[in-house]
């Protein structure tokens, strides 16, 4: 059995970050998501649990990160091709995030990245080799 990882992110208008997850190309679903929570499937391994703060707070006694002031993590999500990277940067943009870097072609891997509505920050990796001495 495949393990499955679920992210878990605060988000400040969840409608608003919904829409977002659904303007990359993800799917909702359903059978998780209420009006306090919505799952976003990414593949069929990973999904992205997007939670009111109130609802988030439930599952953590600590403050939720102001991700304008600090960094709560770095997810890494890898991509078929270069082409697939851009585009998803593209419609990143296009749906309200933002970047704060540019492209990276390092020969063997290929690197963008986007923020979401709330700050949550995305890699995104496309490998098409080992790097050498690996």
């Amino acid at each position: 059995m495949n393990k499955q990882l679920f992210l878990n992110l605060p988000v400040a208008n969840l409608p608003k970050s919904l829409a977002f997850y659904q303007a990359l190309g993800y799917t909702p679903n359903p059978q998780f998501s209420d009006d306090t929570a919505a799952c976003v499937s990414i593949s069929e391994t990973l999904s992205v649990m997007l939670s009111t703060h109130a609802k988030f707070r439930q599952f953590t006694p600590k403050a939720v990160c102001d991700t304008s002031q600090a960094v709560e993590a770095l997810f890494t999500l890898t991509c078929e091709s270069r082409q697939e990277v851009d585009d998803l940067v593209t419609k990143a943009l296009a749906a309200g995030g933002s970047t704060y870097d540019k492209a990276e072609d390092f020969g063997f891997m290929y690197t963008h990245s986007f923020l979401d509505p709330d700050g949550h920050g995305w890699g995104l990796l496309h490998m098409n080799a080992m790097p050498p001495g690996a």
